[in-house]
């Protein structure tokens, strides 16, 4: 168990729902544990962090972000490990991407060791929360948002952190169906695209249900200037398997920084598989499946983790790719990160914090 720096003062709730609760029967995001962090940002600092239990927020209809959409947020999540323990799965990668977008966004940064002491504390309180079974976990969502009472395009001046946890089991139980998106834009250059702020996502709805009304479950983004280059797919990065190599669009701006993307990576590269991190065509990808050459695809991220794709549509076409047990590359990369983060192998890479 790391040692945080600062003991966050904490309210426990009276009667945990715990009890309650099948763990066992739960929908993503749907359920939550019993208690939250939260920390206000006022006269130009951040005031002392409380943990409080669970509860709604008392907003003014004037609050800045309602109006300006000046937010931002992170997923990550904590695993039970096979000695018993409880681990976050690199905390430090995603503190880190969400002071990236903070700065992006105009907001104030949050203190790495500070925000670290929240995260191991909040844990350990509600780890009981974490399901049993191979495909559970804790999802962790901090975020932060505007809470100034001020009708006016500006940067506020206060705001408030939160952060709180859910027991998770499998955001997709299936492979996905995708459909590649070439009409409506994600982001653009010098836009938002690499910044985990809440207007990507809301502007994305749309053309999402568009694809969902037809049968998909998600959409392969292009860029915005020519679409013709593959950018993400939904809320997820995205790799494809052509002939051995794994290949994943190359981060320009426009793409988020995803902390599973980075992982598959480094195993990848460690498990001998050539990786290439560049720019990938709708042509290239399509003519692979065409021709039998796409061997696999998959979207990454925290929620998801790996997201086998069984099929890809593009215009009046589309292509079924292999079955899953044959998908040996996308295979070894997942059971090897898994087996990372739930402690069944040593971590090389120090990615898990341990907090019980």
């Amino acid at each position: 168990m790391i040692t945080t720096g600062q003991k966050i003062a904490t309210q426990r709730v009276e009667r945990s729902r715990l009890q309650d609760t099948d763990l066992n029967n739960i929908k993503f995001g749907r359920v939550f544990s019993d208690h939250m962090l939260v920390m206000d940002f006022e006269d130009g600092a951040w005031k002392a962090p409380t943990i409080v239990p669970f509860a709604d927020l008392e907003l003014s209809p004037a609050a800045l972000v309602l109006h300006y959409s000046q937010t931002i947020f992170e997923g990550l999540k904590a695993y039970r490990t096979a000695n018993g323990g409880v681990s976050i799965f690199r905390p430090q990668a995603n503190i880190a991407r969400m002071n990236r977008s903070a700065k992006r966004m105009c907001m104030p940064q949050i203190p790495e060791d500070l925000f670290l002491d929240a995260l191991v504390q909040l844990v350990q309180l509600d780890k009981d929360w974490l399901p049993e079974g191979d495909e559970a976990s804790l999802y962790i969502r901090p975020f932060l948002f505007a809470s100034d009472e001020y009708i006016g395009v500006k940067p506020s001046d206060n705001y408030k952190f939160i952060i709180f946890t859910c027991p998770v089991r499998s955001y997709y139980n299936e492979p996905v169906r995708v459909k590649i998106e070439t009409n409506y834009s994600r982001a653009f250059p010098g836009g938002t695209g690499e910044a985990k702020c809440g207007g990507n996502y809301a502007g994305g709805l749309y053309p999402a249900k568009m694809g969902q009304d037809q049968g998909y479950h998600q959409l392969i983004w292009t860029d915005g200037l020519t679409h013709q280059f593959i950018e993400e797919s939904g809320t997820m990065n995205v790799f494809f398997n052509i002939e051995g190599t794994l290949i994943t669009p190359a981060l320009d701006g426009t793409i988020l920084h995803g902390i599973t993307r980075e992982s598959i990576i480094r195993i990848a590269q460690d498990e001998g598989i050539r990786v290439e991190e560049r720019p990938v065509t709708v042509e290239e990808v399509v003519s692979a499946a065409r021709n039998g050459r796409l061997r696999s695809a998959f979207g990454a991220g925290t929620a998801a983790t790996i997201a086998h794709i069984a099929t890809i549509a593009f215009g009046d076409e589309e292509f079924t790719l292999p079955e899953i047990a044959e998908r040996r590359l996308a295979n070894q990369v997942g059971q090897r990160l898994d087996d990372i983060r739930r402690g069944r192998v040593a971590d090389p890479y120090g990615w898990l914090v341990p907090v019980a």
